[in-house]
């Protein structure tokens, strides 16, 4: 799969291995810290697979007031780009 230099100079965070009801805590605890850090962008590293994570992914943090906008990216579907409030 094609790795976009863009993808890796961002934070990201890996969630392979997570359930739909796990993923949440880890993905809102690296937005904290994010956000304390001062980086307004943030990879989030799912897979592609059923879709399962990514959808959970966008479904809670789509709402979140902390997250500026959330979309899968156009060079790695298994990634979710999260663009912070800051």
């Amino acid at each position: 799969m094609y790795s976009s230099p863009f993808l890796n100079i961002l934070p990201s965070l890996d969630v392979h291995g997570h359930t739909r009801e796990t993923v949440i805590y880890p993905v809102s605890d690296f937005i904290n810290d994010n956000i304390k850090l001062k980086n307004n962008k943030i990879v989030i590293i799912h897979g592609i697979g059923y879709g399962i994570l990514s959808s959970e992914i966008k479904r809670v943090f789509s709402k979140d007031k902390r997250v500026k906008r959330l979309y899968i990216s156009s060079e790695n579907p298994g990634c979710t780009v999260i663009e912070l409030k800051m």
